[in-house]
């Protein structure tokens, strides 16, 4: 089962194994060898590997390797399957689309995934995620869904014979009657349609599926994430009283019998209870929860036991500083993921005395989408060291010697690349604050360099200093261009522990700046920082703390916005996830409409005198462009230089690689106007890739 965490609302060694042919691939198809200072279409051309997927004896992984189809103007996923002995590897899917989210079968016979290629079934909706099954030996891939919504996750029972998935309900014949009568329109917090849970079997063990049926009902729940008990007979599941985001915190505990749908409530704490997993002997299960804890956005969750026909709920987790992330209960333990810091692991739970082992190496790795085997004795994994490209590993368990299964770091060898450094410094108040510090291969500390501060969303993301594909902002053309990029984990990021995050509640953007301009200060001080040359960028809460710099400060010469709250008031009555405020401010602006206008960009907006750059999705739910709209206005009628760019059609995340491009040079652009003093320029068209259609090539959304 994928899991997504609760507070990703904005909202990622050893040895080798020849899986070259993505990459080898890739290069065949990228602008230019492989040499000096990657350009913005090579950057979002990297092929990546994610999601692996262990078979049940341990012997082959298949995951998902990302490309770029300039054509289609958008970003795929495609199965490969590797033989981990023997290290031969080759494309499991080549469909057209996409085809992500693999699961083997029990057995180990079958993978099942989800794609939005061209249907098999007729009268398939087009463009919808389908359930598909394939041979672990290749072959066509057999769709086993006709779902009228897209089918949103699923999985297989113990017997390999059925599959439990999950999906939104199509509309009702009453919905379809009004709009017949009245047209198209919507009633806010009323028109729900709800996820529920469905079986299908297949026919003598084969992937020959029959008519799914369906296991919940109702209007009165919406169902999450599920998991089926070891002997085929229940499934435990997560639901909330509605699909809306807003109703996130409610989210209780069901299990329901497969053979007569009876379904019971067996956890119901404040705050979001979800992401069971039953123990091995079916007789509990473990979860993730708020521990009644109202403010879950910034506190830890913790791994919660319940018996399995309900009970006393035993926190399991008290004692360990930062948000656990359930993967499975094996027969040695729980086991989860965890960041630490910029790192992150895997974890072993003791149930019985709830004492934590660390299990992954080394420890400055980065690693998640951890997948077991059966005998949980060989795990596979994704991860990066400082300054590599993440690939999959498999390993034991113990001892843990990480081998790597793919080569997406071949391709960017011939690129001179940026050099990652994690330093801290001291905020105003003597917060310890940590960030990864960009500098250039050929980095003299003798020298003097124009600094740009790229700041992360989440606000409980995290920086890590490893080698991703530049988005947004193209970080590896700044460095080379002469600037040291700063990325700060500043106050309320992940990894540093309960505390660390909340001491930017009631204190947001106030926090925030003190710890951006403390780490500006530091790196000043240090004598390497053309402290007249400082520009500050971020999306998100990233965008929110630029916007706040704008508005408070005269120490950058120019900043850029992306997707960014001006006005907390603004983005309160505005957003899809209105509870993210009222825990952060620990109030709503009816009742303290003071602490909103003071951690408000706009209050100090007669300070402003910063050159901003705008960027923002024309529907974007998460930060509604009202906002942008109010600090564009606003710095428009205070005389201050800027530019605002709208890419039509896409919510909070500019998701397609063209739109990606435009951002991209948006920015570069920008900061080289205003921080190297380059005459502005008019963008011209992007030539064409070869696989481009011409008839699509406008860039400007």
């Amino acid at each position: 089962m994928r899991k997504v965490s609760v507070v990703a609302f904005a909202l990622a060694c050893l040895g080798t194994f020849a899986v070259l042919a993505p990459a080898q691939e890739a290069a065949k198809t990228a602008q230019a060898p492989a040499s000096g200072i990657p350009t913005i279409d090579q950057s979002l051309e990297w092929p990546s590997a994610f999601n692996p997927k262990i078979s049940p004896d341990g012997k082959r992984v298949v995951y998902e390797v990302q490309k770029t189809n300039w054509e289609e103007n958008a970003f795929e996923r495609n199965l490969w399957i590797g033989d981990i002995a023997g290290g031969e590897a080759h494309a499991l899917t080549t469909a057209k689309k996409s085809s992500t989210n693999p699961e083997w079968s029990p057995d180990g016979k079958w993978i099942a995934f989800l794609s939005d290629r061209p249907a098999q079934i007729a009268g398939t909706p087009d463009g919808k995620k389908q359930l598909y099954v394939i041979s672990v030996e290749g072959g066509e891939a057999q769709q086993v869904t006709k779902a009228e919504n897209d089918v949103s996750d699923f999985a297989w029972a113990p017997d390999s014979k059925r599959m439990a998935f999950s999906m939104t309900d199509p509309e009702t014949k009453a919905m379809k009657d009004r709009k017949e009568k009245y047209g198209e329109y919507s009633v806010v917090r009323g028109d729900y349609q709800m996820t529920h849970l469905w079986i299908v079997e297949f026919s003598s063990g084969s992937p020959a599926a029959v008519e799914p049926k369906r296991l919940t009902e109702g209007d009165e729940s919406s169902v999450g994430d599920f998991s089926w008990s070891p002997d085929g007979t229940r499934i435990a599941f997560s639901a909330e009283r509605d699909p809306d985001l807003i109703s996130i915190g409610t989210a209780d505990l069901y299990v329901v019998n497969v053979s007569d749908k009876a379904v019971k409530k067996i956890v119901s704490t404040a705050g979001p209870d979800r992401n069971p997993h039953w123990s091995p002997d079916g007789q509990k299960i473990a979860f993730e929860t708020a521990a009644g804890s109202q403010y879950f956005f910034y506190a830890n969750s913790r791994i919660g036991v319940v018996a399995a026909d309900g009970g006393a709920v035993q926190i399991l987790t008290e004692s360990f500083d930062e948000d656990p992330s359930l993967i499975a209960w094996g027969p040695d333990g729980i086991y989860f993921g965890a960041l630490q810091k910029t790192a992150a692991h895997l974890f072993r739970l003791n149930p019985a005395n709830g004492t934590v082992e660390k299990l992954s190496s080394p420890d400055e790795m980065a690693a998640s989408s951890f997948s077991f085997s059966r005998d949980y004795k060989t795990v596979a994994y994704r991860a990066a060291l400082d300054n590599q490209y993440a690939e999959v590993y498999t390993t034991s368990v113990a001892p843990w010697q990480g081998k790597k299964l793919t080569a997406m770091g071949e391709q960017l060898k011939g690129f001179t690349l940026a050099h990652r450094e994690v330093l801290s410094w001291k905020s105003g108040d003597g917060t310890t604050i940590e960030g990864v510090l960009y500098t250039p291969p050929n980095f003299d500390a003798k020298k003097k360099y124009p600094l740009l501060v790229v700041i992360h969303g989440g606000p409980t993301g995290v920086d890590q200093p490893v080698v991703n594909a530049d988005r947004y902002y193209p970080m590896e053309r700044l460095v080379a261009k002469g600037a040291l990029v700063l990325r700060p984990n500043y106050r309320g990021s992940a990894g540093y522990g309960e505390k660390f995050r909340s001491l930017n509640v009631r204190n947001l953007g106030i926090g925030d700046y003190a710890d951006v301009i403390s780490g500006v200060d530091s790196l000043i001080a240090k004598g390497f920082v053309d402290k007249d040359r400082v520009g500050a960028m971020g999306w998100s809460q990233g965008g929110y703390i630029s916007a706040y710099i704008t508005t408070f400060s005269d120490r950058f010469k120019a900043v850029s916005v992306g997707a960014g709250i001006s006005d907390w008031t603004t983005y309160y009555v505005n957003t899809d996830i209105t509870p993210f405020t009222r825990q952060c401010l620990h109030a709503t602006p009816w009742d303290d409409p003071e602490i909103y206008w003071k951690t408000s960009p706009i209050s100090s907006i007669a300070k402003a005198r910063t050159p901003t750059l705008i960027q923002h999705g024309e529907n974007d739910k998460r930060v509604p462009i009202p906002n942008a709209y109010e600090l564009r206005q606003a710095l428009e009628d205070r005389g201050v230089p800027v530019k605002m760019v709208v890419y039509k059609g896409f919510g909070h995340g500019i998701t397609k690689p063209k739109q990606q491009r435009a951002v991209m040079e948006e920015n570069e652009k920008w900061f080289a106007q205003y921080i190297w003093g380059e005459k502005p320029e008019e963008r011209k068209p992007a030539e064409p890739k070869k696989d481009e259609k011409k008839s699509t090539a406008a860039v400007n959304p």
